[in-house]
């Protein structure tokens, strides 16, 4: 025992040792960082962009050109090889995932077939008078998208890289998407400008055959095809089809000016020598230079150009032309790119953000350790000591895992120091219970930490399989939070029965004390014996009433959804001079043409925040209105924030929510099912409910937001209630192995109050930290705060006077209740799983 005891030890402060080495390295300024050892530095935490401003850009590979793109690859490669195969045909057109051909020559319908069979691009359909349809697979877009997206990592770092922005960072994200983060810059418009070309340059022959006005009305000749310039009005050419050079041909190019800006080219050797002798026998001929199918510079042949040197000039600007010489220089997209989301934050407000929400963590542990100490005296201080390892093992986890530290994550370990002392306090209160029975002191705590053991795993279960599914099934800010918060329970757990066990004990062996502290002052509760069960009829009808009450508001569309579920976009504006002018600023958009949902200044006269609404017309809509409310508004307001959801994104958070409601409220219910009874599980969800519920009914009172974080806040709201409402079925189970006789309302207000030290003081030191995030957590992560203040004073309230009434409700009894069912605590003695 003693030697298992000693490797106990051993573990916990090995853990401790290589969290503050982990940690290290972000303690200390950047400059002695960086003279650590690689392995140690390595791992240095860093800041999110919400904490330190800048622009996150989340592009998709434009399906809907990679459809057309195969589409007209296939009518292409069709008419190709029936003209080799000598079978006439007509109407040769492509529609949406279908390709149609006639052949006009009966005897050739077999040779047609053979012909289109050896091609494999899709089902083919036996003809009808002539007639084949091929349908095209739509797993091939797919899959054309998934090597597209791959491709296109390396083609937009290479392109965004020209632009020399620091720390940038381009990665693959889910689905097949790319994300570009660039720290510090916070107007990503140039970068979006640049990735919204292709970049597919190609060099051809102007075709003098007919005049292009002729070409446009009655079709161009076989070879040649109609395309037009950049410029306003566009002006038509007629072009060969064939490339006499390409993107790929191009060795360097880079802007320069005489004069006028133009950009100069090298073309690479076979290129080179392939250009100098298609200009020696075409001199007096006409070149179009072409970006993305449009003509941006065209130029007379007037003599052999042998260096490969070419010069592009047109209808662009000095920016301008250096950005066409970067998409030339960094290579073509393998797709068209749409961006479906932006957040872009300054970083002044970045910086308030760190120091408000790092104030908010301060405050919320030093208000949790003086709570602690001052109802448990040296076992308080105890707790707060294993509290302050439990936050660093949670930071040092998060470094080695090697994501950025973002807004709510911090937020998730505010969290965390609330629910992290409630192990503490269930284990004392059950020290202090045993110790009341006439147990040692050394006896208690041996019992105490042993009984409340099950109890600390239940409750830390149900909140990990909340923040699993927040993890799997939700967005990018969401996860983050989840991941802080489960690192922080699985400390928690890891602490609570190593260190704080350890400490106890040691305390124990050193004082020598045969009873309590004085300092545990939480005995008070003891002699309440309140009378719960006796109001929960009217605790059940003002419930009724005030459901009835949020539903009509909610029905009423009360609940105000965010541009994380509508789409649209979100500026915060602030004024360069005095207070902003809500009504200019709504006149200037509606004269711009923008549609704007609303204009508020929340509280501060010199800021503004303005919702522009979902365009409706694909996924850049949003992307122009936010361009063109730049340029009404950027005269006299900063733009300090900007939040663009397009309408993939917000469709799938909309999708991901509800499923993952759905998936955590059932896999919280079999694990209830699971561990109690059928009558244990109804009685959760149904005070699961009324807590969302209710917390959707404040959203919409307090006309907050309903946005992603709502939707983790709600989550974790119903985590936490279902951890309180544990703590109470848990007492409520040992009472029905122990008094088969007792009628239900007592037994069950027996177990409530038994555990009512543990609640208030959970509750409390929960709600102590989350107010703390509130008051001095800053603006950007207020709203999320105020919903868990809410949802974890009424989860309170819910796991005492709707968790409890519904056993009375569904008339659960001792004799219905099967011995044995729940895994430990079978036994009188083993029994005992609470505060």
């Amino acid at each position: 025992m003693q030697h298992s005891a000693r490797w106990k030890t051993l573990l916990v402060w090995l853990a401790l040792v290589a969290s503050l080495l982990v940690i290290l390295p972000s303690l200390v300024p950047a400059r002695m960082a960086n003279g650590l050892p690689d392995w140690l530095a390595s791992h240095r935490l860093v800041p999110g962009l919400d904490l330190t401003g800048g622009s996150r850009l989340v592009l998709q590979v434009s399906r809907t050109d990679i459809a057309d793109e195969r589409l007209r690859a296939g009518v292409e490669t069709i008419g190709n090889a029936l003209r080799a195969a000598a079978v006439p045909y007509g109407d040769l057109n492509g529609a949406e995932d279908t390709i149609d051909v006639t052949v006009t020559a009966a005897d050739r319908i077999d040779a047609a077939r053979q012909t289109l069979t050896g091609l494999g691009l899709g089902t083919l359909s036996e003809p009808a008078g002539g007639q084949f349809r091929i349908v095209l697979p739509a797993s091939a877009v797919e899959e054309a998208a998934s090597a597209a997206s791959l491709g296109a990592v390396d083609a937009v770092r290479r392109r965004v890289e020209s632009l020399d922005i620091p720390a940038l960072l381009v990665a693959r994200g889910e689905r097949d998407r790319i994300v570009v983060s660039m720290p510090g810059l916070t107007d990503p418009q140039r970068v979006k400008d640049m990735l919204a070309q292709v970049g597919r340059l190609s060099a051809r022959l102007v075709d003098n055959s007919m005049p292009v006005n002729q070409a446009i009305e009655d079709g161009a000749p076989a070879g040649s095809e109609v395309l037009y310039s950049t410029g306003e009005p566009p002006v038509g050419y007629l072009v060969k089809k064939d490339d006499l050079f390409t993107a790929v041909d191009v060795a360097s190019a880079q802007p320069a000016a005489n004069g006028e800006p133009f950009i100069e080219f090298v073309l690479k050797g076979d290129a080179a020598e392939r250009l100098a002798a298609f200009t020696r026998e075409n001199s007096g001929r006409t070149i179009a230079i072409l970006l993305d199918g449009q003509v941006i510079s065209t130029s007379d042949i007037k003599g052999a150009i042998t260096d490969g040197v070419g010069r592009l000039s047109g209808d662009f600007d000095a920016e301008g032309a250096a950005n066409i010489a970067r998409i030339v220089a960094s290579g073509p997209l393998p797709a068209p790119l749409t961006i479906i989301e932006e957040r872009s934050i300054e970083p002044a407000l970045g910086t308030t953000s760190v120091g408000t929400v790092l104030l908010a963590l301060v405050v919320a542990v030093a208000a949790v350790v003086a709570f602690m100490t001052l109802f448990y005296g040296v076992l308080g201080v105890i707790a707060s000591f294993s509290l302050f390892f439990n936050v660093l093992i949670t930071f040092a986890a998060l470094a080695l895992i090697g994501v950025p530290i973002s807004l709510s994550m911090i937020a998730g370990v505010v969290l965390t120091v609330g629910l992290a002392v409630d192990a503490s306090v269930l284990i004392f209160e059950r020290i202090r219970e045993e110790t009341t029975k006439g147990r040692s002191l050394r006896d208690a705590i041996a019992i105490g930490f042993g009984r409340a053991r099950a109890t600390v795993l239940d409750a830390s279960a149900t909140m990990l399989i909340a923040v699993a599914v927040l993890f799997v099934l939700s967005a990018a800010p969401v996860r983050a939070f989840a991941l802080a918060v489960g690192i922080g329970l699985l400390a928690t757990l890891f602490t609570t029965f190593t260190l704080t066990q350890g400490l106890v004990r040691a305390w124990l062996g050193r004082s020598h004390a045969t009873h309590l502290p004085k300092g545990v002052r939480t005995g008070l509760f003891d002699r309440l014996n309140l009378r719960f069960m006796a109001v929960r009829n009217v605790v059940f009808l003002a419930t009724a009433v005030l459901s009835l009450v949020i539903a009509g508001l909610l029905t009423l569309g009360e609940l105000r959804l965010g541009i994380d579920f509508t789409g649209g976009a979100a500026v915060e504006i602030q004024a360069k001079s005095g207070e902003v002018d809500l009504f200019d600023i709504a006149a200037r958009l509606a004269d711009a043409g923008i549609e704007v949902l609303d204009v508020d200044t929340h509280g501060d006269p010199r800021r503004a925040l303005v919702r522009l609404t979902s365009q409706g017309e694909g996924e850049n809509a949003e992307q122009t209105s936010v361009l063109v409310a730049r340029g009404e508004l950027e005269d006299a307001y900063d733009f300090r924030r900007v939040e663009v959801v397009g309408p993939a994104i917000s469709g799938e958070l909309i999708d991901t929510a509800t499923l993952g409601f759905v998936a955590g409220l059932l896999a919280l219910v079999a694990y209830i099912w699971i561990r109690f009874e059928w009558h244990f599980a109804i009685g959760a969800v149904i005070a699961l409910a009324h807590d969302v519920f209710f917390t959707l009914g404040f959203l919409a009172i307090a006309d907050i937001e309903f946005n992603v974080s709502a939707v983790a806040a709600l989550l974790t709201v119903a985590g936490y209630s279902l951890n309180d409402t544990m703590v109470v079925y848990d007492r409520i189970r040992e009472n029905l192995r122990h008094f088969k006789q007792m009628p239900l309302p007592i037994l069950i207000d027996d177990a409530i109050n038994r555990t009512l030290s543990r609640t208030v003081l959970t509750s409390a030191t929960t709600l102590i930290a989350l107010a703390a995030l509130a008051v001095f957590g800053g603006e950007a992560i207020r709203t999320f705060a105020l919903t868990l203040l809410f949802g974890v004073a009424i989860g309170t309230i819910s796991s005492i006077y709707i968790a409890g009434p519904i056993l009375i409700l569904f008339r659960l009894r001792p004799e219905r209740y099967r011995p044995g069912k729940g895994g430990a605590g079978t036994a009188p003695e083993a029994t005992g799983n609470n505060g």
